[in-house]
């Protein structure tokens, strides 16, 4: 059992940045495709950026067009972490955002662990 848990949501103006932190716990977060989903209220759960697994250093990431550019996601194996970095917010990436630990690339909502969510609130 993986468990997950989300940091670093808050409130910031629009233009500013913030790091969201996911840790891990149970099993080593390098064995699985790792994710940041976001979902705002009455909408969907959509899919933010994924990161390869694997115990090195050299991963491949991939991101929805909404954040290409402004958003990176990163790992760091030793502290069991994944981070999803966030610039040059705006009003339209206020949601929810949760972690999740895939053992495939393309992450589904009904088979991966996910994390509780943290808040991020972007003011315009």
């Amino acid at each position: 059992q993986v468990q997950l848990v989300e940091s670093g949501g808050g409130l910031v103006q629009a233009g500013g940045s913030l790091r969201l932190s996911c840790a891990g716990s149970g099993h080593t977060l390098s064995n699985y495709v790792m994710g940041w989903f976001r979902q705002a209220p009455g909408l969907e759960r959509e899919f933010v950026a994924r990161v390869t697994g694997g115990g090195g250093n050299t991963y491949y990431a991939d991101y929805a067009d909404s954040v290409k550019g402004r958003f990176t996601i990163s790992r760091d194996n030793a502290k069991n972490t994944v981070y999803l970095q966030m610039n040059s917010l705006n009003p339209e990436d206020t949601a929810v955002y949760y972690c999740a630990a895939s053992t495939a690339w393309k992450i589904r909502v009904d088979d991966a662990y996910w994390g509780q969510g943290t808040q991020v609130t972007v003011s315009s």
